[in-house]
């Protein structure tokens, strides 16, 4: 039974490894039959990866060359539109520049006529001032002659005058012996009666002398003084400058017009406002026109456009902070100009409030001719004159400079100017002799003073040249103003301009106070004025603006 058992356990374990051989090998077979299949389905996978990846390799080279030709085509389309663009501009730079170049051609046809026209002046100052030394020289020459005759004359008569006397004193032995044989008449007696006709006789003669020595001395001083005016005026040369109403600001582009103007205007509009001129932004290349009779007014337009289009920031609050920096410069200037005037013409110890206007006249025209320039000559002449004759050329200077200082003043403007610049000098302490020189020098008051018919006859010197005024500009400008001061005058009124030559009247009116109502009846009551009270050709237009503005502070 055990014997059995062995055998049976025997054969279980010879079926166990026989088992677990054939189970190896099995296993093994599996292995080797799985490894192959994975071997082949790494195969499938690696071939079906690389063509995959040649796939979307194509596709990406593809997506790229699109890309890429996609790229090409807008880069040259991107190209032919900046061609397109730097030929247009290269055209308008090349039109611009032959347009600059046109205008530098022009600019210099008209320096080279001007230059001419200056040569031909100066050859006709050189021939006047030639001509005026011949006649000067002919002058001298004529004196001369006349005193070499005058005094010949008064030999021939002071001979005559001898012969005279020595006939008399014959007559008179002879009469002493006739009366005293005939008469019988003492010898005092008879000189009395003699000496009594001789003296009646001798008064006659010398009163025709006396005549005609007055009336030879009246020739000769009307002869000096001719000729000391002609050698004045040969020593004081100045020039002579025309004022007009009209300004031109240049500016480089024309795009920059466009920003003067503003939204719907209103940047040309603030500047009008604040300046008180019209500005005209036309056609014209390149360049602004500011219209205004008040050269003031227009410089300081000039200045403030000069420094808004510098800065670029154009807007009407920037318009009016930059117009009231300007006017406060352009009286800074005003009190240089004045100042430098009266160093470069040696006058001490002025008041500077007359310094400050010496300065205004400047921007102040006098007939066309330039009241700084006009003067400035009148001083110089006055001086060359005062040397002449002797008298203070200080004085005769500095009353020649202030003559005009009237014209710039606004107080009282109904006086005439001599006598408001009279009691002007008068309240700044002047010595009186200058006083009187400025107030009498268009005879509306007496002279007292000797430098005053100096000046009298200086400023009709300085005015009356050729060319050195115009009677129009005068009138012109006078009724301009009175133009604003007309409207002025009406309640509620702010502030006057005339513009357009005179042809608008442009009033601002006080918003608070004044309704749209009474705007329109106000324009309509100073055009009634305005016709009743003034002469003008055409007609007037009168425009009142109201302008409310409201301001407030976030704090």
């Amino acid at each position: 039974m055990s014997t059995i058992l062995l055998y049976c356990l025997l054969a279980a374990v010879v079926a166990l490894v026989a088992g677990l051989v054939v189970g190896r090998q099995l296993a093994g077979k599996a292995r080797q039959d799985l490894e192959g299949q994975a071997q082949a389905r790494a195969q499938q996978l690696l071939q079906e990866a690389e063509e995959k990846g040649n796939r979307i390799r194509d596709e990406r080279i593809q997506q790229s060359k699109d890309k890429n030709r996609q790229q090409r085509n807008e880069f040259e389309q991107e190209s032919r539109r900046l061609k397109a663009e730097l030929e247009a501009e290269l055209t308008q730079r090349r039109q611009g520049v032959m347009e600059q170049e046109q205008g530098i051609k022009k600019l210099t046809e008209t320096t080279q006529k001007q230059l001419e026209q200056l040569q031909r002046k100066e050859k006709e100052l050189e021939g006047a001032r030639e001509k005026n030394q011949a006649d000067t020289q002919q002058l001298r020459d004529k004196i001369e002659d006349q005193n070499e005759k005058r005094r010949a004359a008064h030999e021939a008569t002071l001979a005559e005058l001898k012969q005279k006397e020595e006939e008399a004193d014959a007559q008179l032995h002879a009469v002493q012996r006739q009366l005293e044989t005939v008469a019988n008449l003492t010898a005092a007696e008879a000189r009395e009666q003699l000496v009594e006709s001789l003296k009646n006789e001798a008064q006659l003669q010398a009163g025709a002398f006396i005549k005609d020595t007055v009336a030879q001395a009246k020739l000769t001083a009307t002869k000096d003084a001719k000729k000391i005016v002609l050698e004045t005026i040969q020593r004081t040369a100045s020039e002579h400058a025309i004022e007009n109403c009209v300004s031109v600001f240049n500016i480089e582009s024309d795009d920059i017009k466009g920003k003067i103007i503003g939204r719907e205007g209103r940047n040309i509009r603030a500047l009008e406002a604040a300046t008180g001129v019209e500005v005209i932004v036309d056609d014209t290349p390149e360049a602004i026109i500011i219209s205004g009779f008040d050269p003031v007014r227009r410089e300081i337009a000039r200045l403030s456009l000069h420094l808004l289009v510098k800065d670029g920031r154009i807007h009407p609050a920037r318009v009016e902070e930059i117009v009231a920096k300007t006017t406060k410069k352009i009286e800074e200037e005003i009190i240089e100009i004045g100042e430098k005037t009266v160093i470069d013409l040696g006058i001490h110890g002025l008041h500077p409030e007359l310094v400050r206007m010496v300065g205004r006249m400047r921007f102040r025209s006098s007939y066309g001719q330039n009241l700084l320039q006009h003067s400035r000559e009148v001083a110089n002449l006055c001086a060359t004159m005062a040397a002449e004759m002797g008298l203070d050329v200080k004085k005769a200077k500095r009353a020649g400079l202030l003559h005009d200082i009237g014209k710039v003043s606004s107080e009282e403007p109904e006086l005439p100017h001599a006598i408001l610049g009279m009691e002007m000098a008068k309240k700044y302490k002047e010595h009186p002799d200058v006083v009187n020189a400025i107030g009498a020098h268009h005879d509306e008051m007496e002279m007292t003073a000797m430098i005053s018919p100096l000046v009298q006859a200086c400023d009709a010197i300085s005015g009356s040249r050729p060319g050195a005024r115009r009677e129009m500009m005068e009138s012109y400008i006078k009724r301009l103003k009175q133009l604003e001061e007309t409207a002025g005058a009406f309640k509620g009124v702010n502030q006057c301009f005339a513009i357009q030559a005179g042809r608008e009247l442009r009033v601002m009116v006080d918003a608070e106070n004044v309704t749209d109502e009474r705007a329109a009846e106000l324009s309509f009551e100073i055009s009634q004025k305005i016709e009743k009270e003034m002469q003008y050709p055409g007609q007037i237009k009168i425009t009142v603006i109201r302008e409310m503005r409201s301001v407030a502070y976030a704090k």
